[in-house]
């Protein structure tokens, strides 16, 4: 591994009175310097301001929720990044501070000045520490919650590797505290059924918003993508390491084969989306299959929404109105509608610019 990116939930490195546990932390440190030692870049996404800020003040009087969780992000992210900066001070290593929205996925341009900003902080050795910007984002732009936000940094910067860190040691066939629960250990890109054995967001986490849900639907997504992703306990020794070395730990899901650098960007194109087209149940089971590579013909369209032109992403809708995936046009929507039905026409969605959900 050349690259990684951990991501450590708000229940990992907090206490149950919202406190930062300074020792599941430095152990957290201590790792990430092991491994640059072993010269692999690691890009830390972590939550955990909005706990550290409720552990400083009081409860605002009057303010709403999300005026709420805005004041405490802004005064928590500086308690976080304090912390982090002097658990790596002793190993002379230097974090940098990076807050985003989801708004800053969305634009391409911005997408790609972005990522250059990270990978110069990479070549300068130093760490990046990712965090959701709460105090500007709003509901319709916040992200499901950091593993969606690791999610996206990941595909952004080519990882070779995603570690998920939570407060258990991964997914389980029945809740991890029953006694007949069984750990499943491997979860293949494409397998099917596993989602009902995760949970969302439990009601007993005080100050994450996440849940087993989302990190297994952010984990297998990124399987797709050619990343594998571990989810692990981020409370144990060396977890990290031991992975690296070798010993099976949690869960991961084991990745399929590379994909280009924009189809990672299409992956993540929800909210993009100038237009949407229909597919009809050949076109979409076609697109699904996974025996060869195949662009959406007009011949398998049977419905264009909105007004999109060349080069923006459109979604692409199957049965029942689902998603199934998102693609770069070719042509504008005006074109499509023209074609739409009919055979022996151009791609509308070359293979290239095309990313499946399957």
């Amino acid at each position: 591994m050349k690259r990684i990116v951990i991501k450590v939930g708000t229940n990992v490195i907090t206490r149950d009175n919202g406190l930062l546990n300074r020792p599941v932390m430095r152990s957290i440190v201590q790792q990430i310097i092991a491994l640059k030692k072993k010269k692999i870049e690691v890009v830390l996404v972590s939550s955990g301001a909005v706990a550290a800020g409720r552990a400083r003040l009081q409860k605002t009087q009057g303010a709403s929720m999300l005026k709420e969780r805005q004041v405490l992000a802004a005064t928590g992210q500086v308690k976080l990044i304090e912390t982090y900066a002097r658990l790596f001070q002793p190993a002379g290593l230097h974090c940098a501070q990076v807050l985003a929205t989801k708004e800053d996925f969305r634009d391409r341009r911005h997408y790609l000045c972005m990522r250059n900003c990270f990978k110069t902080l990479l070549h300068d050795n130093i760490i990046p520490i990712v965090n959701e910007n709460e105090v500007v984002a709003v509901y319709e732009l916040m992200f499901t919650d950091n593993d969606e936000l690791a999610g996206l940094t990941a595909s952004m910067l080519n990882v070779d590797a995603v570690f998920i860190l939570t407060s258990v040691d991964g997914l389980f066939n029945k809740h991890p505290d029953a006694e007949d629960a069984e750990l499943i250990k491997e979860i293949s890109a494409n397998q099917k059924g596993f989602d009902k054995y995760a949970l969302p967001a439990t009601q007993g986490s005080l100050f994450g918003r996440g849940g087993m849900h989302t990190k297994c639907r952010v984990a297998q997504h990124l399987a797709r993508q050619g990343i594998v992703t571990h989810i692990v306990n981020g409370k144990k020794d060396n977890i990290i390491l031991e992975v690296i070395a070798g010993t099976p730990q949690g869960t991961v899901f084991k990745k399929e084969k590379k994909v280009s650098n924009i189809k990672k960007w299409i992956a993540h194109a929800k909210g993009k989306e100038k237009g949407v087209v229909s597919v009809n149940a050949c076109a979409e089971d076609l697109l699904k299959a996974n025996d060869k590579a195949r662009s959406l013909l007009p011949v398998g369209i049977t419905k264009v929404s909105g007004a999109f032109r060349k080069g923006d992403i459109i979604e692409i809708q199957g049965r029942q109105h689902k998603v199934i995936g998102y693609g770069i046009a070719q042509y504008d929507s005006e074109s499509a509608i023209e074609k739409m039905g009919q055979k022996n026409q151009r791609p509308l969605i070359h293979y290239d610019y095309l990313f499946i959900n399957v």
